[in-house]
């Protein structure tokens, strides 16, 4: 109990100097938005997200799509600065001194003049009517603009050839028009002439004209405590780094060539007789797909493309099911594990976790008609997780894969439905079920128990997985979600067989103390075995997991999740004391 009351007290400063430290500094430099705006992770329609809209990584639309150098960014914002003067702003708001204010009547001889040198040589079609607009009052900058449009185009005549068509009387009325109006005309050019060379500028410096960089960065501070578990761990400082490069061909598809590095590790967790639990339980979203050791890796390779009205997903490396199918589980399952929840198991069904690596998907819309469930779609999938290797039974179909099927439906916009299978192949040496695609004798496992994962080392299995999951929003403030997952394992050797269970439910307030953040409460239990003659003595007891967290929206860049993980039954053995993660997670995306 004293080392929980120490662990407890040195955290606390931490978690508090971390949160105040950030947001201190975050809102500092927070730009004011407009209130209609909101993040784009908090946006998450159920409906669309259970049909045949494909779900990738939720995207913000001011993300730039140049290098991230400073003088890059100061092109760009006066591009920006510029363009916005156009079409925010009225005529007056170009005026920079008194003497200005004067307007250009139609009565003037200087308006009638121009007017006719519009009418014999066409130079003014800037409006979207291609008129003059004779019947009204010009600024001294819109009156300017015309006739160096009017003096373009003489000069144009005269370069051509065609100088007999511009008359000595042009001439003299264009020349008395630049000398009364040469401080906008030259006020005007020098704006034209800087846009241009900012304009070059930013092209020859931009990233790419087919790809942007999406970027995100987690921090986080995290504990666990209770009984040997506690005293076996430390609180830990981790990250992980995500930089995808996403980049279109068409305007439609995209591709993504994701690079990604971190430090983070999973807490071990030991029983009462001071021996390691053989358990995932607790596994946090940061810390799947995590070097370890802040390598850089290509953690995931694939592409999106639209084919008729279906929606085609193929993954070079890196693929899991929740790329291409509908999760329904909205604020909880963000598809980047840096602003849902800190658990794997609550993000989304582990029958989503079963396999990966390389493959194709998908998705097919279809009751579009009067059916009820509308839009719905047919999404099937397969992913090999020993795609690369040609070696005997390995390979795209010789090789461990997990292919899958889902049925998703909609009731309107407020009811999401979705009924998948999954049918793996899981080779003789051994693995664990919910790998994530880590393969033959894989100690990859990102969440459940140990009798729920581990796979005989001596024969193969074959599994075959059902699931259903809904989503409820009864209003734009309350989002209610959950599943059920059931898998029978089938091993080719001699008491290979077992069965496994996970379920579980969330409740998401969205938008809760303030815009873009969200409070969540999630409640389960991980998957778990019962009477496994490979784990005799080691427990039967349900495994419950309980999380709470807050997502807090700094910025539109910055948000921090404090939260809490309770595991009951370690191991699935109520013997062992219960364990309880607390995190901080601070994550930038830019």
């Amino acid at each position: 109990m004293s080392h929980l009351l120490w662990k407890t007290l040195v955290l606390s400063p931490v978690v508090l100097g971390v949160t105040v430290l950030v947001s201190a500094r975050a809102m500092a430099a927070e730009v004011a938005s407009s209130s209609e705006a909101k993040s784009a992770q908090t946006e998450a329609p159920i409906a669309s997200s259970a049909s045949m809209s494909i779900q990738t990584e939720q995207l913000k639309v001011n993300r730039q799509l140049v290098a991230q150098n400073t003088d890059g960014n100061k092109v760009l914002e006066e591009v920006n600065r510029y363009s916005s003067e156009g079409k925010n702003q009225n005529s007056l708001s170009q005026v920079t001194s008194v003497s200005q204010f004067s307007d250009v009547q139609p009565t003037d001889w200087a308006f009638q003049a121009l007017q006719s040198l519009v009418e014999r040589y066409g130079c003014i079609a800037g409006y979207p009517n291609a008129t003059y607009r004779g019947n009204r009052a010009l600024t001294r900058y819109e009156f300017a603009a015309g006739l160096n449009a009017c003096l373009d185009r003489v000069n144009e005549l005269i370069a051509t050839a065609t100088a007999d068509l511009v008359t000595k009387q042009d001439l003299a009325t264009l020349q008395r028009l630049q000398e009364e109006f040469s401080a906008e005309l030259a006020t005007l050019r020098g704006r034209v002439d800087a846009v241009e060379a900012r304009t070059a500028e930013l092209e020859a410096n931009q990233f790419s004209t087919t790809t942007k960089l999406v970027g995100e960065a987690i921090f986080a501070v995290t504990d666990v405590f209770g009984g040997n578990t506690g005293d076996a761990n430390n609180t830990v400082f981790q990250n992980r780094v995500r930089l995808d490069l996403q980049t279109s061909f068409t305007g439609k598809d995209v591709l993504h060539t994701r690079l990604a590095a971190g430090n983070a590790l999973a807490f071990s967790q030991v029983d009462n007789g001071g021996l390691p639990i053989d358990t995932a339980e607790g596994t946090q979203t940061f810390q799947v797909g995590s070097t370890g050791n802040n390598g850089v890796i290509i953690d995931w390779l694939a592409y999106y493309v639209p084919i008729g009205p279906a929606q085609v997903y193929l993954a070079g490396t890196g693929g899991i099911h929740s790329d291409y199918a509908a999760t329904n589980n909205p604020y909880f399952e963000d598809f980047d594990g840096g602003n849902g929840a800190l658990s794997t198991f609550a993000s989304e069904s582990p029958i989503y976790r079963i396999g990966g690596g390389a493959g194709a998907a998908l998705t097919l819309p279809f009751g579009s008609g009067g059916s009820i469930f509308k839009p719905s779609s047919l999404t099937v999938g397969y992913l090999a997780s020993n795609a690369n290797n040609p070696g005997v039974n390995q390979g795209l179909l010789e090789g461990n894969y997990a292919a899958l099927g889902q049925l998703n439906f909609s009731v309107g916009d407020r009811l999401a439905l979705a009924a998948t299978y999954v049918h793996g192949y899981h080779g003789a040496g051994g693995g664990n079920l919910f790998d994530l695609g880590g393969g033959l004798a894989g100690t990859n496992r990102v969440v459940g128990t140990g009798q729920a994962n581990t796979l005989t080392t001596l024969n193969a299995s074959s599994s075959n997985s059902y699931g259903i999951s809904a989503a409820f929003r009864p209003s734009d403030k309350l989002s209610i979600s959950g599943f059920v997952s059931y898998h029978d394992v089938t091993g080719f050797g001699v008491d290979d067989d077992y069965e496994a269970w996970s379920y579980g439910v969330g409740v998401a307030l969205p938008d809760f103390g303030k815009q873009g953040n969200v409070l969540g409460i999630f409640a389960g239990a991980e998957p778990y075995s019962f009477n496994r003659p490979a784990f005799a003595g080691t427990g039967n007891d349900i495994p419950y997991h309980i999380e709470g967290f807050y997502k807090y929206r700094v910025s539109d860049n910055i948000s921090i999740t404090p939260g809490v993980i309770w595991l009951t039954s370690p191991g699935q053995n109520s013997d062992n004391d219960d364990a309880i993660i607390g995190t901080l997670r601070t994550t930038f995306t830019f």
